[in-house]
């Protein structure tokens, strides 16, 4: 039995009425990592149907470091489903099963941190036909809150997350469909959204197994808190000191350390190095917002490996 925690219900599992807000914004993400293959990725669709388009991401990082990846800006019209650009999901069984699929062309970059300059990137790498058909099936309780209407959040007013075991297949070119079997984590925001309005932070996400995973998140200078799912029990994490180490001249994160304090008074330690990195921006009114996305494998406690996605965002220095 899924647990469900916080106001939620549900229902929350589907899409909303569509707010007011010119810049009101309903958005699904599921990330993917299976371990034996050293291979992860993550899909994400936000629907922008006041502006008329929805915001779609797909990436498949392979075990050499390159990856897949497509950004595109489809026209929609309603805030009826997620369905678009190629891009699908279907709740199957909400707070307990997902199908996400995605049909179309990506690029192919042997060094995805050729996404630093798009333009170029997308000129000078290789398209091609990509198939991705994922199956997210809950480990861990549904969890998350639902703001007012009001408060000043242009973030992430509403939000779920979820732990997740991930099975399917993912076909390359024309190349046969290859199996995935991993763990990833879901979420799911809803209301306005700039990504402007929020400041700097860091949110790690990591999948050790059906029976464990955790998320953090920070400020820029890397204190914060987060959560680890033990089964369907949540256990917070009340106090985080996170470290990075960035590539030389860059803001391009490569290795992260985080000691934590439980709120049942155990302390844990992460270690983190990313496998491939993808930086990626969100433009608005002439204002560039870097968001670094590194697939990472973790160590906790210094024995057991996992593997998840390290999410970096940074606003512009101000003069």
């Amino acid at each position: 039995m899924i647990k469900i925690h916080g106001n939620l219900t549900a229902n929350d599992d589907y899409t909303h009425e569509l707010g007011p807000e010119e810049n009101f914004n309903e958005s699904v993400y599921f990330n993917f990592f299976d371990k034996e293959k050293n291979q992860g990725g993550f899909v994400r669709i936000g629907n922008r149907a006041n502006e008329g388009y929805a915001e779609m991401t797909v990436i498949v990082w392979n075990p050499d470091g390159s990856a897949w990846f497509n950004y595109a800006k489809p026209s929609i019209s309603h805030n009826d489903g997620w369905d678009a650009g190629g891009l699908k999901i279907d709740i199957i069984k909400p707070t307990e099963t997902v199908q996400t699929s995605y049909k179309g062309s990506a690029l192919f970059m042997q060094d995805p941190r050729a996404m630093s300059d798009p333009g170029k990137a997308f000129r000078e790498n290789p398209k091609h036909e990509l198939s991705i058909d994922l199956t997210h099936e809950a480990v861990g309780p549904f969890y998350g809150h639902v703001g007012k209407a009001g408060d000043g959040n242009e973030f992430a007013r509403a939000h779920t997350e979820q732990h997740m075991r991930v099975s399917g297949t993912i076909q390359f070119a024309d190349e046969s469909p290859v199996s995935f079997n991993g763990h990833g984590l879901r979420d799911h925001s809803w209301g306005p959204r700039y990504w402007q309005a929020t400041p700097s932070y860091r949110w790690v996400t990591c999948n050790f197994g059906d029976d464990l995973g955790m998320i953090l998140r920070t400020n820029g200078d890397g204190e914060g808190g987060g959560l680890f799912q033990e089964g369907q029990e949540l256990v917070r994490i009340t106090k985080t000191a996170l470290t990075t180490e960035y590539e030389p001249g860059t803001n391009y994160h490569q290795t992260l350390r985080a000691e934590m304090e439980l709120e049942d008074g155990r302390k844990r330690s992460l270690e983190g190095r990313v496998m491939s990195f993808i930086p990626l921006r969100n433009r608005r009114s002439g204002t560039s917002t870097h968001v670094g996305e590194g697939m990472t494998e973790y160590t906790l406690d210094g024995e057991r490996k996992g593997y998840g996605l390290s999410e970096y965002l940074d606003q512009p220095a101000e003069d």
